[in-house]
């Protein structure tokens, strides 16, 4: 059986990046190797996953990054089938609220039966974001 061990994202700050998933969501900072002159943040969220915020190569230019793409969308609305992780939380109208007292723009919607709200944001690096209420 398999379980999702951690997800990686790139950053040209990795701190600011780190910062926001902590506030947003909760994550905790880890102890992450020395890789040198390679900066990187390890984040857990408990019970859930960890997170590896790894500071941005220039010269790589990964394709699954956000601003490979010969345009950016900047648009939430865009996010339902785009690339994008999904959390889902218990209070869902506190956390929807939560967003809003901190500026993120965002985009709500439920699924067609409406038993599960949605709302779409972007993190400080144009990863796609979602948070899904628990039905």
């Amino acid at each position: 059986m398999a379980s999702l061990g951690h997800i990686a994202r790139e950053s040209s700050n990795v701190t600011r990046l780190a910062q926001f998933y902590k506030e947003i969501f909760g994550f905790e900072e880890i102890e992450s190797p020395d890789f040198g002159d390679l900066k990187v943040i390890w984040l857990n969220l408990p019970g859930a996953f960890a997170m590896h915020i790894i500071q941005r190569n220039p010269s790589t230019n990964l394709p699954e990054g956000p601003y490979s793409a010969t345009s950016a969308v900047k648009d939430p609305s865009h996010l339902p089938m785009g690339h994008h992780i999904c959390f889902s939380v218990s209070n869902f109208d506190s956390f929807l609220h939560s967003l809003k007292e901190k500026g993120i723009e965002t985009f709500q919607k439920s699924l067609p039966d409406g038993k599960v709200k949605q709302v779409f944001f972007f993190d400080p690096d144009g990863n796609g974001l979602e948070v899904a209420s628990r039905s």
